[in-house]
């Protein structure tokens, strides 16, 4: 099978396999053997050099015991991944579209994340990241309790596969001076995420840095995103998350190159470690 270029569509549809797989308790040699194929073919798809028909797609679900709801999620996104020719960017409109950002972010060899007036989800402690989904409760989606504790669940977990991994990632947080005023919950939620974020930094691989209301100059005001970088095993991406709705993908150089020169931007106008833990 010829190798394709790693797009994001390609990266999502072979992380995702690659958890069901590992959730299943199946080897690359069996998931191979029950669509016909070498280990070769699944390690291909898995690392986005490729991708598979539908049939073979479905046959792989089949074998992975895949629920019906994630199993159509799936077939669509193995069809975006065997587009030929597509925009520069990629949306992703398919439901828990969550789920695959944290694949991505769970594969990163290094994370950078920047936003405004609120702290980044995988540096929320437990009760701020509750009180920001009990937020959107009722106005993002119909009132759940179940579906509040569903997505701190996810959350929290998503924390330990990234900030836990067994191949330590390098990770930094640039956030606003805002984010540490901006009362989420009560002002006790507030003084427990800055005490989180303290121990956070105190990580040899993760920096924490407070960009300063009084600094001029920053080129992502209003904005935010979420740099991916793969090493060698892939090309960057950025994420650009939205408060509601589809969230883009880039990962042409031609948009990835500025967007990681912006936040390196931002890292430098940030205050250096020591002082933003002061």
């Amino acid at each position: 099978m010829p190798t394709g270029r790693q797009t994001v569509e390609r990266r999502q549809l072979g992380l995702t396999l690659r958890r069901f797989r590992v959730q299943a308790g199946k080897t690359q040699q069996q998931a191979a053997r029950s669509i016909g194929r070498d280990a070769a073919r699944i390690s291909q798809v898995e690392t986005a050099k490729g991708s598979f028909n539908a049939d073979e797609l479905t046959t792989l679900l089949d074998f992975y015991e895949v629920s019906e709801a994630e199993r159509q999620t799936v077939l669509e996104l193995g069809v975006q991944a065997r587009k030929r020719q597509r925009g520069r960017t990629y949306t992703d409109q398919l439901p828990h579209s969550f789920e695959r950002l944290a694949d991505l972010q769970a594969d990163a060899k290094s994370i950078g994340f920047y936003d405004t007036g609120i702290v980044p989800g995988l540096a929320q402690s437990s009760d701020y990241a509750r009180a920001v989904i009990a937020a959107f409760d009722g106005v993002w989606w119909e009132t759940s309790a179940q579906e509040v504790e569903n997505r701190l669940a996810f959350r929290m977990e998503q924390q330990r596969r990234v900030l836990e991994a067994d191949k330590p990632k390098d990770i930094s947080f640039v956030l606003t001076e805002t984010a540490l005023d901006q009362v989420v919950g009560s002002a006790s939620v507030l003084r427990g995420q800055v005490l989180h974020l303290l121990q956070l930094s105190e990580r040899p691989n993760v920096t924490v840095r407070v960009l300063s209301r009084s600094v001029p100059d920053n080129p992502l005001l209003g904005g935010g995103l979420i740099i991916l970088d793969f090493g060698t095993a892939a090309p960057r991406i950025v994420f650009v998350p939205v408060l509601y709705g589809p969230s883009t993908y880039h990962d042409q150089e031609v948009d990835t190159g500025p967007m990681f020169r912006a936040f390196e931007a931002v890292e430098k106008l940030a205050l250096a470690e020591e002082s933003s833990r002061a």
